[in-house]
């Protein structure tokens, strides 16, 4: 089991990520359209001027029973030895056990 902390912490990047998504990407948009270099700037000022955890490169996938961050399937959203017990135990449908 993850530590409370930082669950909680990647709970709140992901509640700046959506708060900050459509800002985000208006502005790339913005940038891209923009033909001159100084207007550009301005634009990516603004961008750097929002939070750091804003970024959705800061998020980080995490199991859905245990919060481990590694090892994650995303289909599932469970990490592999908790997606492997759930196999086993027939509690995912239409997953095909194998053992090694």
């Amino acid at each position: 089991m993850a530590k409370k902390s930082l669950i909680h912490r990647e709970k709140k990047r992901q509640k700046l990520e959506q708060k900050y998504h459509l800002i985000r990407r208006s502005s790339k948009k913005e940038i891209t359209k923009v033909p001159s270099l100084s207007e550009k700037w301005k634009i990516h000022g603004k961008l750097q001027s929002s939070p750091r955890n804003s970024a959705p490169t800061r998020l980080r996938r995490r199991c859905f029973s245990t919060g481990r961050p590694r090892a994650n399937y995303r289909d599932f959203g469970l990490s592999g030895h908790i997606l492997r017990e759930m196999v086993h135990a027939c509690l995912l449908p239409g997953a095909t056990r194998s053992s090694w």
